[in-house]
């Protein structure tokens, strides 16, 4: 079985955001750790290279396969910021349609900036995805 890449690290979550060349994009994650710490009332922990993490939670799979995950986190790619506060459910959610320009796959919510989204709408939606994660 192939050996998770996804898990938390002891580097530094500031020392990663501060790698960000983007002026703008450095500033938002430094934006949005402050909101999801506000809201998971957790200390920011890096899982693999890239992606910023509160809290966590153990799956495990019928098919046997079990590890650990964030219950919310996000990564500053380099087209987007990934979020990982969806779930499948979520996509109906009244709130995204008060959000902003985003966009979605399964689990996740892209925006290009912060000025882009209605942070107390973003906000409430990482406060109901941590109030749902495992």
């Amino acid at each position: 079985m192939a050996e998770m890449k996804t898990i938390q690290t002891e580097a530094s979550v500031e020392d990663f955001l501060n790698l960000i060349e983007n002026d703008q994009k450095r500033e938002d994650c430094f934006e949005i750790v402050k909101m999801m710490k506000q809201v998971t009332k957790k200390e920011p922990k890096m899982w693999g290279p890239s992606i910023i993490g509160f809290g966590s939670y153990h799956y495990k799979y019928e098919s046997g396969r079990e590890g650990d995950s964030p219950q919310i986190g996000f990564s500053p790619r380099k087209q987007n910021i990934t979020l990982y506060i969806l779930s499948g459910s979520d996509h109906e959610n009244p709130l995204l349609q008060k959000l902003g320009k985003h966009s979605t796959s399964k689990v996740c919510l892209y925006i290009k900036r912060l000025a882009d989204v209605d942070k107390k709408v973003l906000q409430e939606l990482i406060k109901e995805s941590f109030a749902k994660a495992h």
